[in-house]
């Protein structure tokens, strides 16, 4: 579907007005929780127990869950604050926080019956997303058969739920995507997550064998690249994709960001304190404020349905752009704190390591994110 007819085929909706008001005090103390066991879930690779449990208490996982089933319904500039927020005290509690939220909005494309199964329990349920198409999918009586792997599947091993996106086989034309949701008990987890950074995301790779899919857990792929959701009338589950990808993944490594500022200026002292590494600090931080303003504009575009080719585009940019300067700060950070500030006991080489991995991902990269759109917008449509 052309971009500039996105915003002429949404749903007439209207912004949620339902929040979870605590999700900013839970943020807090989910922070300084991860901050404390940031250390041993970087060496073990896994969020510890502790934080998973407070994550779970947290609200992400039911923020953007419809109140009928107990959520939230939240905004999305709250949950980016809330992100950000957990990033400070460990990056990879953060990304999870914010798949955990993430996934259920993908999720809530599924049919009325889907909703059912995934939030009639509870709307603290926690769902894994491969967003990347693996796999096959084969149509049977009731549903599909389905078998794949999936890579890079985050928080995949404290999940109730996997989410992974399949071709359809046999479709003539162009291969068909479509999402399939299955429970905890319907694949199985191999442990394959080996990065330098984001270590304890558990990024790890989800495999299913010939596993029968009913119906009502699918949903086309192209339902939530539009922004169409015939299940949900919810604003926050009628969104482009083009307008809120990016966002999923930068909002914790702007709260890292400003997370490896803190833990920099706690190593300039004494000798190190000097005009050079002062400058260093001023430069980084205008950075990091720059990232966030960025982060924040985007959620502001999504809760105002601004929907525009130029707006979403502009999201594109601002989520790689704002990797870009991220990046940048850090590593003037690195220079700042020297060979002491790297110490494995002291937590900016983590975060140094964390921001490097996630500003990796396919999401914030200008040539798959944001060049074709964006270029369009500053020079207009390429000439055939």
């Amino acid at each position: 579907m052309p971009a500039d007819t996105l915003t002429d085929t949404l749903p007439d909706t209207t912004p949620d007005t339902l929040s979870d008001a605590g999700l900013a005090v839970a943020a807090e103390k989910l922070r300084i929780l991860a901050a404390r066991d940031a250390a041993e879930a970087d060496t073990s690779r896994a969020l510890t127990p502790g934080v998973v449990a407070a994550l779970r208490e947290s609200g992400f996982a039911r923020h953007f869950v419809s109140s009928r089933w107990g959520g939230a319904q939240g905004s999305f500039a709250e949950l980016t604050r809330a992100v950000m927020t957990v990033g400070e005290g460990c990056a990879a509690t953060a990304w999870c926080a914010s798949l955990s939220a993430y996934s259920a909005r993908f999720a809530a494309h599924l049919p009325e019956e889907g909703h059912r199964a995934l939030w009639g329990a509870t709307p603290d349920t926690v769902i894994a997303t491969a967003l990347m198409p693996a796999g096959r999918a084969t149509p049977t009586e009731g549903g599909w058969r389905l078998g794949g792997r999936w890579s890079y599947v985050s928080g995949v091993g404290f999940a109730d739920w996997a989410l992974v996106c399949a071709a359809v086989a046999g479709a003539e034309g162009p291969p068909r995507m479509r999402f399939f949701a299955l429970p905890a008990g319907d694949y199985t987890v191999v442990e394959s997550w080996d990065s330098v950074g984001m270590r304890a995301t558990g990024s790890h790779t989800v495999v299913v064998e010939d596993a029968f899919v009913p119906a009502h857990l699918s949903f086309d792929r192209t339902d939530m690249l539009t922004g169409r959701n015939a299940g949900s009338h919810l604003s926050s589950h009628n969104v482009p994709f083009q307008a809120v990808g990016g966002l999923t993944f930068i909002a914790p490594v702007a709260g890292a960001a400003a997370g490896a500022l803190e833990a920099c200026a706690a190593t300039v002292t004494g000798r190190r304190r000097n005009p050079s590494n002062e400058i260093k600090l001023v430069r980084a931080s205008g950075r990091i404020d720059a990232a966030r303003h960025l982060v924040e504009q985007n959620a502001e575009v999504i809760d105002e349905r601004a929907f525009t080719p130029a707006l979403m585009a502009r999201n594109e940019r601002n989520a790689t752009f704002a990797a870009e300067i991220v990046n940048e700060a850090v590593t003037l950070l690195i220079r700042a704190a020297g060979t002491g500030g790297l110490d494995e006991g002291r937590p900016l080489q983590r975060f140094w390591r964390d921001i490097t991995s996630a500003t990796s991902h396919v999401a914030l990269q200008y040539d798959t994110a944001a060049r074709k759109n964006y270029s369009a917008v500053l020079l207009g449509p390429e000439e055939e």
